[in-house]
């Protein structure tokens, strides 16, 4: 064995990192740091060099440099719900809209070399864990999910200074920029096609109208409904779940027995309002035709396949994780909030 042998392997650099991929060691270094504005073809060239070469950044050293963790935290924040069995880590992770929403902001994040900590908030001991943890800078931004309207979490997110994004409809009167689906106007494309197709006594099931996007569906289904002369508006409230689409199904036939039209504000509730209707032996859409809200599998999984208003989730997830990396690195004043058009997807059941 040489003495050769017994000195230590010099650390890879950024200029080492910089020769293999055949680019400068300023692009080397934005690619590091997370820059979004990075070619994605030159980005994969020195993410390949930095494997090949074995590179690892001096994290602690570029925090100090940057004052950034180059990683920002999902916040899922829900009311405390004693009197539901299921926890509230196992809702999170059996709603398929959770799943399109992490799938959206992984798209932007992992192309910008960011990663992302889930945090979840259902109560007051959890929520000044969160509001601790980010005002010791362990992240440099927070997408928040926040479906309640009495949440306080938005607000004393705004208060933090710290960049944000709102994924859905806000709530409470925090001033941070949203991203969200034109809820009304799918309510009324829901109402229309109902319409087109010569149903006129229309019932809904409603979410929980202590959260804003369900309220803003069952304004959306009023307001459609009187554009085309009808007054009367059969409602349940449901919970967004498919037992409680089944139970508001069957009130609402107890109360309303001829109806031949349904808007149902989610497609999780729609398909637990189709296995009563089927229980009660009405043919769908024979004798009532239904619309669901989302697109979600759960509209595929339905017997006949539901007719729904698509929200482009995973896209306004994407653009969630894009305006908080610009707020980010580039310290922009918060962004305006960004408002999708939803889209009426056809099939069976209407």
């Amino acid at each position: 064995m040489s003495v050769d042998d017994l000195r230590p392997v010099r650390p890879a650099t950024l200029e080492d990192v910089a020769r293999v991929a055949g680019v400068s060691r300023a692009t080397v270094s934005r690619v590091v740091n997370a820059r979004p504005t990075v070619d994605p073809a030159l980005r994969r060239k020195v993410q390949d060099a930095i494997e090949a070469t074995g590179y690892v950044p001096n994290q602690a050293a570029r925090s100090l440099v940057t004052r950034r963790t180059d990683s920002i935290a999902l916040v899922v924040s829900e009311r405390e719900r004693r009197d539901v069995a299921a926890s509230f880590v196992g809702r999170v992770f059996t709603d398929p809209h959770f799943g399109r929403v992490v799938g959206g902001l992984l798209e932007v994040l992992r192309p910008a070399g960011v990663p992302m900590a889930l945090m979840l908030v259902d109560d007051e001991d959890s929520r000044r864990q969160l509001l601790s943890y980010l005002r010791r800078g362990h992240v440099d931004g927070a997408v928040l999910i926040s479906s309640h309207a009495s949440d306080p979490l938005p607000q004393l997110l705004s208060e933090t200074g710290l960049p944000a994004v709102i994924a859905g409809n806000p709530a409470g009167s925090a001033t941070l920029p949203y991203v969200e689906v034109d809820q009304r106007a799918g309510a009324r494309m829901a109402v229309d096609h109902l319409v087109s197709l010569e149903r006129r006594r229309i019932g809904t099931i409603t979410g929980p109208q202590d959260m804003p996007a369900a309220r803003e569906r069952l304004t959306g289904f009023h307001r459609a409904l009187a554009a085309h002369g009808i007054s009367d508006a059969p409602t349940a409230e449901g919970d967004f779940t498919q037992a409680g689409g089944a139970e508001a199904m069957r009130r609402l036939l107890s109360e309303h027995p001829g109806l031949d039209g349904l808007f149902v504000a989610s497609d999780l509730m729609a398909q637990g309002a189709l296995l009563t209707l089927e229980r009660r032996g009405l043919r769908v859409p024979h004798d009532i035709a239904v619309v669901g809200f989302d697109d979600s599998e759960a509209a595929l999984a339905c017997e006949p396949p539901l007719t729904t208003i698509r929200q482009p989730v995973e896209e306004m997830a994407a653009e969630a994780a894009r305006l908080l990396l610009g707020q980010i690195t580039a310290r922009e004043a918060p962004p305006a909030s960004s408002i999708f058009r939803p889209t009426l997807v056809e099939r069976a059941s209407a």
